[in-house]
C-alpha cells in the first residue's frame, strides 16, 4: 500500500491558497453525470462544485467504458456542517482511545474526517462517487461511499489488498478516467477525489491551491 499523508499533516494546511473565484455549479443541470440524492440537503450543497470540477467530471466521464457513468453522491459540504462532523469525530476518538493526547486524536480521526481548515469538500474542489452501470445499478466497489477505517477493515482504503478482483478492477477503472482528467484521491477513501484544493496543490506539486474554503452556497468567493 502506497505511504499515505494524512489531512492533518502539517504540510497540507502550509500550501498556500490563492482564491480563483469560480462558482459553485449544480452537478444537476449536467446530462453527463447523475447525482445520488443520499445526500441531499435542504440548499441542495451536496450538488454543487467548482466550475473546473464540474467540467473535469464530463471529461472523466469520456473516458470511461460506454455503459458505464458516475453517480456523484457528495460535492460541497458547508464548512459549519464539516466543523461538526470533526467535532463528531475526534470525540469519538477519545472516547474510543483514552491514551490519545489531541494532536494524535486528530489524526486518527482524520483518517476519515477532514480537519475543517483544509477540507477539500468545504472549497467545492472534492467530490465523493462511484460507478453504476447505464441501468441504474451500481457496481460492486469493496465497500460502501463513506465506510470507515474500523467498519470495513480498512477495506475503504484505495489500494486495499484484501478486496475482490471485481471490486479492485472497478475502482481502477474509475481512477484512471478521474487521474486522466487531474483528479487526486484521498488514500483512506476511494470514493473521495478532489482538484484545485490544498491537498491536490499538495500530491501535485502545485505552487498554491485554486480553492479556499468557502462558508455555504450563498458566500461571495472572494478573489485573494
Amino acid at each position: 500500500m502506497r505511504e499515505i499523508v494524512f489531512l492533518s499533516d502539517s504540510r497540507i494546511a502550509e500550501v498556500p491558497v490563492k482564491e480563483c473565484a469560480e462558482p459553485l455549479v449544480d452537478l444537476r443541470t449536467l446530462e453527463a453525470v447523475r447525482v445520488d440524492p443520499r445526500l441531499a440537503d435542504e440548499a441542495s450543497a451536496y450538488a454543487h462544485v467548482r466550475q473546473s470540477v464540474a467540467d473535469r467530471l464530463v471529461v472523466a466521464q469520456t473516458r470511461l467504458p460506454r455503459e458505464l457513468r458516475f453517480l456523484i453522491i457528495e460535492g460541497f459540504r458547508p464548512a459549519a456542517l464539516q466543523r461538526r462532523y470533526f467535532a463528531s469525530a475526534v470525540t469519538r476518538q477519545r472516547a474510543a482511545h483514552p491514551d490519545l493526547d489531541d494532536a494524535s486524536a486528530r489524526i486518527e480521526a482524520s483518517r476519515y474526517v477532514s480537519p475543517p481548515e483544509v477540507a477539500p469538500h468545504s472549497t467545492g474542489g472534492a467530490v465523493d462517487l462511484t460507478l453504476r452501470s447505464s441501468g441504474g445499478v451500481e457496481l460492486d466497489m469493496g465497500t460502501a461511499v463513506n465506510a470507515t477505517p474500523p467498519e470495513s477493515d480498512e477495506n475503504c482504503y484505495t489500494d486495499a489488498p484484501d478486496i475482490s478482483p471485481e471490486a479492485r478492477n472497478n475502482r481502477r477503472i474509475m481512477g484512471d478516467a478521474l487521474i486522466s482528467a487531474g483528479f487526486v484521491n484521498y488514500p483512506t477513501e476511494w470514493w473521495h477525489w478532489s482538484f484545485g484544493e490544498r491537498y491536490w496543490a499538495f500530491i501535485t506539486q502545485a505552487r498554491y491551491a485554486r480553492y479556499g474554503i468557502v462558508e455555504d452556497l450563498t458566500a461571495d468567493i472572494a478573489r485573494t
